[in-house]
């Protein structure tokens, strides 16, 4: 992995993480009865423990710390599974590219939402259409950015 590669997979990280926030913070309330601030309860839990969690009736509110903290570890795994797909699809058509980032999404999807449940049982709450959506959009714009970042005179699309 060569300096351009790395800032290419880190910005493509960042991109799809933060549309990938923007989509769950968005399509929960809309869709899902939910709060914006849910799904980043459910990351921050990760390392700040389930206490940040709302009990079950309670509302959930902004908080500050919590979402910077969902923010960070989002982010930085964002650039973990960018740096992954864009190396699986770094010499690959766009085509293909965009059909593994989609791949790869939902293998997110099933890894976060069913492989760590056992870790992190409130993970459980997400799966729905929301979450499965989301997930493949990720791959997508992953891979996408990180192709156009990377390769910016020979992708035309």
């Amino acid at each position: 992995m060569n300096k351009q590669f790395l800032k290419a997979a880190i910005l493509a990280g960042l991109i799809a993480g933060v549309v990938f926030v923007m989509l769950e913070m968005i399509l929960v309330p809309l869709f899902m009865n939910g709060s914006p601030w849910g799904p980043p309860r459910m990351i921050a839990a990760i390392i700040l423990g389930k206490d940040v969690l709302p009990m079950p009736g309670q509302p959930v509110t902004f908080d500050f710390g919590v979402l910077m903290v969902a923010v960070i570890l989002h982010l930085m795994l964002s650039i973990v599974y960018a740096v992954i797909i864009g190396w699986i699809c770094r010499s690959m058509s766009m085509g293909t590219s965009i059909i593994l980032g989609a791949v790869f999404g939902l293998v997110l999807y099933f890894v976060n939402f069913y492989g760590f449940t056992a870790v992190f049982p409130w993970f459980a709450m997400a799966r729905n259409w929301v979450s499965i959506f989301s997930h493949l959009m990720f791959g997508v714009i992953a891979v996408y950015s990180f192709k156009k970042i990377y390769y910016p005179e020979t992708i035309t699309t």
